[in-house]
């Protein structure tokens, strides 16, 4: 059973309307509400249909038998009694909720699963001092994964990032309804920090801080869409929680002008290093980076930058050491030791950043996914969606890709 968490203060809202409206069949005694409901009284309490009953217990199940959407928010009402005690079990696994202090109210925790078959059983004391007892049963509606979007996050849990490291959300199935779902995707740190979501399309939402994350600070993401509609018929297949850890502060300043790179950890220069960068008509891209994946040794083919076999421009090598991505079209910075004659006074890649096989293997063993390059010195911009380019607009800006601003 997926983990059904909170149930947002706007379904709350939604729950109270819907029992307001509820209709007359929901309301006992005497009538079915759901697949099946009994009420009964302890031995000697006025019978549920006299007119002169005192207290009921409703549910905001609605009639008729029809299967539940597995995002509505169970609700348990006593009229002229208080509650004493609610359960709701399922196939499914027990559904928890919180019962007012006033005993006249009941309200699920959680949404629903789907193709489960439920039981309510209420117990409150009537104004008379009687017991009555109500129980509900009802099924929900099936789903199958066609119907489901699934959130996969990054960072994972229990990784260690760099502060560049925005939080990635992506669903396999498109959500059209994003305000809903991000009303439910909390990102809360320590120390606190001010950030925000960035859509960057239906299937993908992004987090960042609005400065770089401070070393140190503990991350946890919060992705609460288990059973919420994404609209279309879609529905949200499983709760997340991910929390990670940020590492030092690393950043890395390229210029490709001077054809060097400074090496920072917490604001301390540690190492000034020659490079080389893209050549004419490979030029490589100024604006922020982030790592986002690192390979001890990794095959580059020129076929996959659109660089065909047979061009005089084609590479094909096999061991390609200490390599860092930086852009998903194929920036890496690795070692490249058939150009040290040209690190540090020209650029004669195809992009790529090239280091001495000992620089490389130094900055590949301190650096992590998520620390920033920061690369100015050519006419060529990063785009925002060419790797993590979450930090190539202003703060003001990224907030303005959030479905709720």
């Amino acid at each position: 059973m997926f983990s059904r968490r909170s149930v947002s203060v706007s379904a709350l809202a939604l729950s109270c309307f819907t029992l307001a409206a509820c209709d007359a069949g929901s309301a006992l005694p005497g009538a079915l509400s759901g697949d099946s409901v009994t009420e009964s009284r302890a031995p000697g309490a006025t019978p549920a249909g006299e007119a002169v009953a005192a207290g009921m217990i409703t549910t905001n199940i609605a009639g008729g038998g029809q299967t539940q959407r597995v995002d509505k928010v169970v609700t348990v009402t006593a009229q002229d009694a208080r509650l004493s005690t609610v359960t709701v079990t399922s196939s499914a696994g027990d559904l928890p909720g919180t019962l007012a202090r006033n005993g006249t109210r009941w309200t699920a925790d959680e949404l629903l699963e789907p193709g489960a078959s439920y039981t309510v059983r209420a117990v409150a004391e009537g104004a008379d001092g009687e017991t009555i007892r109500r129980t509900t049963q009802f099924a929900t509606q099936d789903l199958t994964l066609d119907d489901q979007t699934y959130p996969s996050v990054a960072p994972l849990a229990g990784e260690t990032v760099g502060v560049g490291m925005p939080v990635i959300v992506t669903f396999d199935l498109p959500v059209s309804d994003r305000a809903v779902f991000e009303k439910r995707m909390e990102v809360t740190s320590s120390p606190a920090q001010p950030g925000a979501w960035h859509w960057l399309n239906d299937n993908e939402a992004h987090y960042r801080p609005a400065k770089y994350w401070k070393p140190g600070t503990q991350v946890s993401v919060d992705v609460d869409i288990n059973g919420v509609a994404a609209g279309n018929g879609i529905y949200g297949q499983e709760d997340r929680v991910v929390d990670f850890k940020v590492g030092d502060a690393h950043v890395y300043k390229v210029d490709a002008a001077a054809y060097q790179m400074e090496v920072f950890s917490n604001g301390e220069l540690l190492r000034t290093i020659p490079i080389t960068t893209g050549k004419p008509g490979f030029t490589t891209r100024s604006g922020t980076k982030v790592i986002v994946e690192m390979f001890d040794s990794k095959r580059m083919n020129s076929e996959t930058v659109g660089i065909p076999s047979g061009s005089s421009e084609a590479y094909d090598i096999d061991n390609v050491q200490w390599a860092m991505r930086v852009t998903y079209s194929g920036e890496f910075i690795h070692a490249a030791p058939w150009s040290v004659g040209s690190q540090g006074s020209a650029n004669v890649s195809h992009g790529c950043t090239g280091l001495s096989t000992a620089d490389a293997q130094w900055l590949y063993a301190m650096s992590r996914r998520g620390d920033v390059v920061e690369y100015t010195g050519t006419d060529r911009p990063m785009t925002f969606d060419n790797g993590y380019g979450d930090w190539n607009m202003s703060f003001q800006d990224y907030r303005e890709g959030s479905a709720l601003s």
